[in-house]
């Protein structure tokens, strides 16, 4: 189309004079060219003018709004959502915040200057809105799956995190797929709109159960795509797609305790707290909801969380001093300034007055991961006194004095005890043996009476492994990898990896990422190191457990240290015996101490993984740890396990070893009993009365 050149137009041919000055102005103060009849012709209207008017009107005669920009948003919208969920999370909602929020507790401590009505802003149910500020705490490294060959973290990974791209699932991951196949093993009335607000002990373990094994799965096809095993916040993708669909509990928030949240749960995510109700930001530190009063809103503090970002006092197991949010007093990238009395500062000011129960979460490092963080719910706090004072950085800074309500379960005060029973194992009181294994394990397993006067177990000779009397021959021919680095994923070539479907049954942090018929490990005849991610079940005791007395079921198994959902606990250890005589062993030599493996399991509970799949054992297996085991044997049973095993099988030269893994089904808090489910065994046996206190015991177990 042919145009008319304007009087500051540059010439596109003849000669230029370079001594003229031209009047250079931006693009936006340039006037349009608009089209005329003689250089328009195919123009629908003749001599019509080219009209141009704002997005949100007034609009001239025959010239309608387009969207998104509706003149009336109810009447001219069309119903692009059909089921549109209200507390829908936005993609933006992810991205690292803005360099004047950036080291705030809750966004607008720092000065921000969007205006907000009596210098107090609403924070959304959703726990997602860029309102709720960053904790630079909250990004732990549980939340980054991936780690590089040398096993540190790769700042790959971190500079991923940072940007929303990484936050929407790849086109190469079907996640509404994974997702479906999740949920069929579960019941679809457990989310029902009733729990969706108030949830119960129930609702609150599933939810949990679908999110980490949703995370895991997601890490997991993330890994086989990645060429160094970085996986890109699994946490953050599977808390999203959950809180999108409606697949979370408590999601009112309220002032107290949490229905079906326990005083002494663990969360390795932020994301888990969201899903459940227990602290709704995602990223603050501050938790708070609005209250009505005289007509007014007036924010009160519902729940926080002390991670170690501030200048907090968290020694004391039923004092808190916590402090205030903003002012960037924890970024030595920006300008530190005072701490202003808004928001999350104001809601703790109100609560102070107002007297309100706030729920504390004490962020606390992994003993095992140095650089994680693991939450712990320490019950509920009320403040009796705030103040501000100089800190470090000498600006001001809001301090508060949190007290424990008086009566509530232990909780962080176990975790000060552990600590103290490892620096000095005479502290612990009723400890008969520091170490029952005598040093078979790489760390010590202690023997504990603070009941009665009974001095431990019948005599047994501790075994760390699987103890073979003779190999067993298969016909097929032990074929092993040649990873002399490790098993990478999505290595199409390993033949270890394609017995487990194309993938590595274990994520980069060593957790299961599901419970299968059968799992593949890694063997003597494999060339891969012994540090290879597909040798999990090989490597020992990873936390300190105890054997202890229990009040009604003799014997029992717990541990100090916290255990993640998918972890490896331990495996049963003893002796291969002969299946044909299981039922003779226990009649004439009482042993109570025979694990069989082809007994049927039907949980009255989901577990993680495809629980619906029965165990593929390539032969019967039975195995006694009467005379000869380790601490395997003294699991007790539950109808509410919170350990479920697992068949692995392992190649060596003259054929296979079939062994028996234990992995967590749940995070499991520190002095909780590990039990798993004993199942049903196919041929008639006595029944023993169950005492596991669960709320669905069957009443008998075999």
């Amino acid at each position: 189309m042919d145009q008319t050149l304007g009087q500051d137009s540059v010439p596109t041919s003849g000669s230029i004079d370079k001594s003229r000055v031209l009047d250079i102005r931006p693009l936006r103060r340039l006037v349009p060219i608009f089209p005329s009849p003689s250089n328009m012709p195919s123009f629908p209207t003749p001599g019509a003018p080219f009209i141009c008017a704002p997005p949100s009107g007034p609009f001239p005669s025959g010239v309608a709004p387009f969207y998104p920009f509706f003149g009336s948003v109810d009447s001219q919208r069309p119903n692009v959502y059909s089921n549109t969920i209200s507390d829908a999370v936005p993609i933006n909602s992810f991205r690292t915040p803005p360099p004047s929020t950036a080291g705030a507790r809750v966004n607008g401590d720092t000065g921000s200057s969007r205006s907000t009505r009596g210098r107090f802003q609403s924070q959304s149910n959703s726990g997602f809105t860029e309102e709720d500020g960053y904790d630079s705490q909250s990004l732990n490294m549980n939340d980054v799956e991936g780690t590089n060959k040398t096993g540190r973290s790769s700042k790959r990974s971190q500079k991923r995190t940072r940007g929303s791209k990484d936050v929407l699932p790849s086109p190469e991951v079907n996640t509404d797929a994974i997702l479906n196949n999740i949920l069929l093993s579960f019941n679809p009335t457990e989310f029902d709109a009733s729990r969706k607000t108030d949830g119960d002990k129930e609702s609150v373990g599933y939810i949990l159960l679908i999110f980490d094994l949703f995370r895991r799965k997601i890490s997991q096809a993330e890994d086989t795509r990645e060429a160094h095993g970085v996986s890109r916040r699994p946490d953050l993708r599977a808390g999203a797609i959950l809180m999108n669909k409606g697949i979370r509990t408590n999601a009112k928030k309220r002032i107290g305790l949490v229905p079906g949240v326990e005083i002494g749960d663990i969360y390795y995510f932020r994301m888990e707290m969201c899903l459940v109700g227990l602290h709704s930001p995602s990223m603050a530190g501050i938790d708070y909801m609005g209250l009505k009063v005289s007509q007014e809103e007036e924010p009160v503090a519902v729940s926080i969380v002390s991670s170690g970002g501030y200048e907090d006092n968290v020694e004391d197991p039923d004092v808190l001093i916590y402090s205030g949010s903003g002012g960037n007093v924890n970024r030595k990238d920006k300008e530190v300034m005072d701490q202003k009395l808004e928001r999350g500062n104001l809601a703790l000011e109100k609560s102070l007055h107002r007297g309100n129960e706030i729920r504390v979460i004490r962020g606390l490092r992994d003993a095992i991961n140095p650089s994680c963080k693991i939450y712990v719910y320490d019950g509920l706090y009320k403040i009796h006194e705030s103040w501000v004072e100089k800190g470090k950085s000498g600006c001001n800074v809001f301090k508060y004095k949190l007290v424990r309500i008086p009566g509530q379960p232990e909780a962080f005060s176990k975790w000060k005890s552990v600590l103290q029973w490892k620096e000095s194992i005479t502290s612990r009181i009723g400890v008969i043996l520091p170490d029952l294994t005598s040093g078979a394990e790489n760390i010590p397993v202690s023997l504990v009476n603070d009941v009665d006067d009974e001095k431990g177990p019948e005599y047994f000779t501790y075994l760390s492994s699987l103890k073979y009397s003779k190999p067993v021959n298969t016909v097929d021919s032990a074929v092993g990898c040649t990873c002399s680095g490790g098993c990478l994923p999505g290595n199409s070539n390993c033949p270890c990896i394609q017995k487990n479907a194309g993938y590595l049954p274990y994520t980069a942090n060593g957790v299961i990422v599901d419970q299968k018929g059968l799992t593949h490990e890694c063997g003597s005849s494999c060339l891969c190191a012994s540090t290879c991610r597909n040798r999990v079940s090989q490597g020992g005791l990873k936390v300190h457990l105890e054997v202890f007395k229990t009040r009604n079921k003799g014997w029992g198994l717990r541990s100090w240290d916290p255990i993640r959902a998918g972890a490896f606990v331990c495996e049963y250890a003893g002796e291969v015996i002969d299946t044909s005589k299981i039922e003779e062993l226990r009649g004439e030599n009482e042993d109570d101490y025979i694990f069989d493996a082809t007994r049927t399991y039907q949980p009255v509970e989901p577990v993680p993984g495809d629980s619906h799949e029965a165990p593929k054992i390539p032969f019967p297996l039975a195995i006694s740890a009467k005379s000869v085991g380790n601490v395997a044997r003294f699991m007790n049973h539950s109808c509410s396990p919170n350990v479920f095993w697992q068949p692995v099988l392992r190649e060596n030269n003259k054929g296979y070893e079939l062994h028996i893994a234990f992995y967590a089904i749940k995070h499991i808090p520190p002095m909780t009993e590990l039990t798993y489910d004993y199942g049903r065994p196919d041929k008639a046996e006595r029944r023993k009365h169950c005492q596991c206190g669960s709320s669905k015991c069957r009443g008998y177990f075999f």
